[in-house]
């Protein structure tokens, strides 16, 4: 099949022509940074002064620049890969070809995996840098502790402008307990875009005229809310999440707040629930890793009987503990709240404190009191 009949916009299209690739083959071995910056894999053999031996790693050659970001790439070739499964006697293993990747590709995207900021340094610190995009990130704790505040942090920081060191996208919203408050998102926008122009007021001669173009609504706006008031309702929310982000591209962050409710209320038959739960939390893990956002579902705590006494854990049991990248426990340490490192296959099991204050999650300052979120 050719590169011309792809559902591509025409600028795309050209784009692939005029860098040579013109048919799927041609693009099945091809990784989202090869493509971004215009390159075609080769095999070369060379020394590596670094080992004592003979190695074969990937050469890349120049080819036309093909001006186009990572994620545009990505689904450049989500898009090869969906019609490759109906070009030809051969699709299954054009399909399969496609969907490879080398380790080398893969330890290169996570070096430049994008975080999220938590607007609390200490918190970001533990966490590598903040919330980190491709990944599903559990958060979960008492009442009170500050999980919903934290879900309306990220959505807000999530669309601090490239400029500022944030990512300039948009977020998702779905709320399952109706604890998502406007007015509430409104002070944390305000905070955040205090907090901007105060940090770099020395980068602007005109002031007056950025804050005008920084305003909560513009925040606001850029945030799709979704209200789900049963599991049904949240399973097709969800199911619907992949061409709703198909078609705002700039989405870089989706929360659930709280992905338990209603699978804690309305289920007798365990075995279905668990069905349910894992088909979700697969279809959550290919989002992320698909369009290149961040996933943040926050979970609630229950009791769990262990070694004769009863103890406080997340909710929805040990299989769904696998249903996340990482792990994030937040808790009650005397006067202050703190966050914990339970799970991650990168991040080292550690603690950090946070405060919740009227401008959101902030650090932790000497005379911070204690602040209760109704």
């Amino acid at each position: 099949m050719e590169v011309s009949g792809l559902p591509l916009s025409p600028s795309q299209r050209a784009k692939l022509a005029s860098a040579g690739y013109t048919t799927l083959s041609s693009l099945s071995a091809v990784s989202s940074q090869q493509l971004a910056r215009g390159t075609l894999a080769t095999t070369r053999h060379f020394i590596n002064p670094s080992f004592l031996g003979f190695h074969r790693f990937q050469f890349l050659p120049a080819r036309a620049d093909l001006n186009v970001s990572n994620e545009e790439a990505l689904v450049i070739l989500n898009v090869v890969m969906r019609s490759s499964r109906f070009s030809g006697s051969d699709r299954a293993g054009a399909c399969i070809v496609a969907g490879a990747q080398s380790a080398w590709d893969m330890l290169c995207e996570e070096e430049h995996n994008k975080h999220i900021t938590t607007s609390c340094g200490d918190l970001d610190k533990i966490l590598g840098g903040g919330i980190s995009c491709k990944e599903v990130t559990e958060i979960g704790g008492i009442p009170g502790i500050g999980k919903t505040q934290l879900g309306i942090q990220l959505a807000i920081n999530v669309q601090i402008p490239v400029g500022y060191g944030g990512l300039g996208g948009k977020a998702i919203y779905i709320d399952t307990e109706g604890s998502f408050m406007v007015e509430r998102v409104f002070q944390v926008a305000e905070g955040c875009i205090e907090d901007m122009l105060r940090l770099n007021v020395s980068q602007f001669k005109n002031l007056e005229t950025h804050k005008e173009k920084m305003h909560p609504n513009t925040f606001l706006a850029n945030i799709f809310y979704f209200r789900a008031c049963s599991y049904t309702e949240q399973i097709a929310v969800i199911n619907h999440l992949e061409k709703f982000v198909s078609e705002h591209k700039d989405v870089r962050i989706v929360v659930i707040d709280s992905v338990t409710f209603h699978f804690r209320q309305d289920f007798d038959d365990m075995a279905l629930r668990t069905r349910l739960l894992s088909g979700m939390a697969s279809k959550l893990m290919k989002l992320a890793k698909q369009f290149s956002l961040a996933v943040v579902i926050l979970n609630q705590v229950t009791m769990k009987f262990t070694d004769g006494s009863f103890q406080l854990t997340l909710a929805l049991g040990d299989s769904w503990s696998h249903a996340c990248t990482n792990r994030v426990i937040l808790y009650w340490n005397g006067n202050e709240r703190h966050a914990y490192i339970d799970k991650s296959p990168s991040l080292r099991s550690q603690s950090a404190p946070y405060a919740v204050t009227s401008k959101g999650i902030r650090d932790v300052v000497s005379n911070c009191k204690r602040i209760r979120m109704m």
